[in-house]
């Protein structure tokens, strides 16, 4: 969506959904709210979080699963000091 309007399916624009909140590429069209990246929001939130979302942050856990050798552990931490 631009100020000349939706250039996609035909000129029609959905407008965002719930999950949208927050989101930074949000701008408002004539008393609607619309995804300046996207014209079907819909469609990005149906398989999980929207890759264009602002506002949600990619969880890592790799970090927790990650296994330490105490021996190298012990090293570092002594390094530090």
């Amino acid at each position: 969506m631009s100020s000349k309007g939706c250039t996609y399916n035909g000129g029609i624009c959905r407008e965002t959904v719930e999950p949208c909140g927050g989101c930074g590429r949000i701008v408002e069209f004539s008393s609607a709210w619309y995804c300046s990246a996207c014209p079907e929001p819909a469609a990005r939130w149906r398989n999980g979080k929207c890759n264009l979302a602002t506002h949600v942050t990619a969880e890592t856990e790799v970090a927790s699963k990650a296994k330490v050798n105490p021996l190298k552990a012990s090293k570092r931490a002594s390094k530090r000091k």
